[in-house]
């Protein structure tokens, strides 16, 4: 069983399925949308359309919506790295 999405061990999940509003830190644009892969520095996000769009991960501010309907707001740049390796690292408050 696994354990519940919080705020404070969202970053040791997996974040696939998850659905996100992704919002740009220098451009005023939103995406919003499932998660359907992640890379080190990317992810593709399924949008309502159909489409399948690539975002550069420290472009964004992430706001993942978890299962309980809890939002959770994550810099881009935290997210950074190969998602097995951010399961392993040790995570700074955000």
């Amino acid at each position: 069983m696994h354990k519940t999405f919080t705020a404070k061990n969202i970053l040791r999940h997996e974040l696939l399925g998850l659905n996100v509003v992704a919002r740009g830190i220098k451009q005023k644009i939103e995406h919003v949308g499932e998660i359907v892969e992640e890379s080190q520095k990317t992810f593709k996000i399924l949008r309502k359309d159909g489409r399948i769009i690539r975002l550069i991960k420290d472009a964004y501010v992430f706001e993942f919506i978890l299962p309980n309907n809890e939002r959770v707001r994550v810099e881009g740049a935290a997210l950074l790295g190969r998602p097995e390796d951010r399961l392993k690292k040790k995570i700074r408050r955000w």
